[in-house]
């Protein structure tokens, strides 16, 4: 098994299908232009060959399917019931939710039983300012849906001064009366917010605000979560849980277990680093070839990792998953 100094090794892989979207969020492309596939994304059958090297040379046990926007793409099919018969302990799919209600069956098939949607907002007006594209009744619809189908279901909210600050306490409550645990993540410093400070601190909103804010009409207390958990979790008494994924203000790097694959065939150790090593050229090898290569860059890349606090980098989120 590979481990670094800190006791650190790769557990959890997000892989991205696809750097698609139909969405361009505000924090995520700036000059408003949706992601488009690239012209060198790996194949399906590729990238289930990926996940196969990565579980025997790294010991990974759960994936995350991400993007861009997984949903859009045509490989999701293929690569959702190949890789559902790796033996896993866990697979799940990050999402928009605007094309939830349609692949839901699909989902369902495939033994996907965790979905984690991204939603900042309920205001619909709101909603399409800031995702500067979608649906929000379509969203909603998809997760009414998922719920009654028995998925187990986690918000994301990226809380913004400015924009959606008053959209907390709605959400959260939305979230309770659901029995959806939704995750506050505080703003990320990559790609044009690492290039431009003064963008990145307009918006921010940290862990002590949020906090407070929540207080003012929930009574709340911390939860326990995994070592090697993003999320700080507070229980509110009675109703559910929520939980702040804090890289600025409680940093987890002493402890991330994640490693990324994006669609184009690179790993990222960390989202701080610049770092990547191109796996692509591998997954055309036989596994007696490719396992001994993989693990030498499984080390440089559990290398890159922070060894205490996310810094920021100027990759775009979107091109290498959530």
């Amino acid at each position: 098994m590979i481990v670094d100094r800190q006791g650190r090794r790769f557990r959890n892989l997000r892989i991205s299908l696809t750097a698609a979207c139909n969405y361009a969020c505000t924090y995520c492309v700036p000059d408003g232009k949706r992601l488009v596939a690239a012209q060198d994304e790996l194949s399906a059958e590729a990238m289930v060959r990926g996940v196969a090297y990565l579980i025997e040379a790294a010991g990974i046990e759960r994936l995350r399917i991400t993007g861009g926007e997984p949903l859009v793409s045509p490989k999701l099919d293929p690569f959702l019931h190949e890789v559902s018969k790796l033996g896993l302990d866990d697979i799940s799919l990050t999402s928009n939710g605007q094309l939830l209600s349609r692949k839901l069956p699909l989902l369902l098939d495939c033994g996907i039983r965790r979905l984690n949607i991204s939603l900042d907002t309920l205001d619909a007006g709101e909603f399409r300012a800031i995702a500067r594209g979608g649906d929000l009744a379509t969203v909603l619809k998809g997760l009414d849906e998922a719920r009654a189908a028995g998925l187990k279901i986690k918000i994301n909210m990226v809380p913004l001064r400015g924009k959606n600050l008053d959209q907390v306490l709605p959400l959260l409550d939305y979230c309770l009366e659901r029995g959806f645990e939704l995750r506050f993540i505080e703003l990320m410093r990559m790609g044009h917010l690492a290039r431009d400070p003064n963008a990145f601190h307009q918006q921010f909103v940290g862990l002590e605000e949020l906090l407070a804010l929540i207080r003012t009409a929930h009574e709340f207390v911390q939860a326990d979560a995994p070592l090697d958990a993003t999320a700080l979790r507070y229980r509110v008494p009675g109703e559910g849980y929520f939980g702040v994924i804090a890289n600025e203000s409680v940093p987890f790097c002493r402890t991330c277990s994640r490693l990324r694959l994006s669609s184009t065939g690179w790993l990222h150790g960390c989202l701080s680093s610049s770092n990547r090593h191109y796996i692509g050229d591998l997954l055309e090898k036989p596994r007696h070839e490719a396992l001994p290569a993989l693990q030498r860059l499984l080390v440089k890349a559990l290398a890159d990792k922070q060894d205490v606090a996310f810094s920021g980098g100027v990759t775009v989120m979107k091109i290498i998953g959530g």
